[in-house]
């Protein structure tokens, strides 16, 4: 997929539409509602190179000085969501995942664990928010 935003083709996170999925939030037009659906957004903003919206996600304790998105060798292929937990009136979750990506042609993958944390932003919408994330053993 190339780094342009194309609404009228599949989203990168595996869903048909990426309007109708990952988009809405990227855009800005919607909030995440889940802490996978931030998720989900997230993965497809790297495979668009989008720094914006990662660093607009990412809970500001945490986030990174270095650029998101330098890698531009790597080719994100695919996404798959293995759990996501949340009690309910919680604002704190869990989403585990495994996404696939190529480095000069090698497949690799990354399992992952992420905490995400939801708390209301500058203009007191409350959003999801990626905190950081822990690498499970095989």
């Amino acid at each position: 997929m190339s780094n342009k935003k194309d609404k009228s083709g599949p989203c990168p996170c595996g869903q048909p539409s990426f309007d109708k999925c990952c988009g809405r939030f990227i855009t800005g037009g919607q909030v995440p509602a889940t802490a996978e659906l931030l998720m989900r957004s997230r993965y497809s903003a790297y495979a668009l190179r989008d720094e914006a919206y990662l660093r607009a996600t990412w809970f500001p304790e945490t986030l990174p000085e270095e650029e998101l998105t330098s890698e531009t060798d790597v080719k994100w292929i695919g996404l798959e969501i293995n759990k996501h937990q949340h009690a309910a009136g919680s604002d704190a979750a869990t989403v585990e995942f495994v996404a696939r990506f190529k480095v000069g042609g090698k497949a690799h993958r990354l399992h992952e664990i992420s905490n995400f944390v939801r708390q209301a932003d500058g203009e007191g919408q409350m959003r999801w928010y990626y905190v950081d994330g822990s690498f499970p053993e095989g």
